[in-house]
């Protein structure tokens, strides 16, 4: 099950990170989100040398199962994406 719809058609780095930079706006809390956006641009920064065409494939595809993974493990962990513990929605507090 992929994160958000589209997962299948992600191709390219470029489309890799808008796709996952979405998914970031899925996770619970304005710090989670930041926190995973970081991370996101850190990575792509990393690999952005990377002209392998098989290696760019193995990336895409484990960034988007880890990206599933991060959004399950909050789904599991609040009952649905962007409440908390006490069903409060995170997104709006400051």
């Amino acid at each position: 099950m992929a994160p958000l719809p589209g997962a299948e058609l992600v191709r390219t780095p470029v489309q890799l990170y808008r796709y996952l930079l979405r998914c970031c706006k899925l996770l619970p809390s304005p710090a989670m989100q930041a926190h995973y956006r970081h991370t996101v641009r850190q990575s792509y920064n990393s690999h952005a040398d990377e002209d392998d065409p098989e290696r760019i494939g193995m990336i895409i595809q484990r960034a988007i199962s880890d990206a599933d993974w991060i959004l399950n493990k909050y789904i599991k962990k609040t009952g649905s994406l962007g409440q908390d513990e006490t069903g409060q929605n995170n997104s709006d507090r400051r």
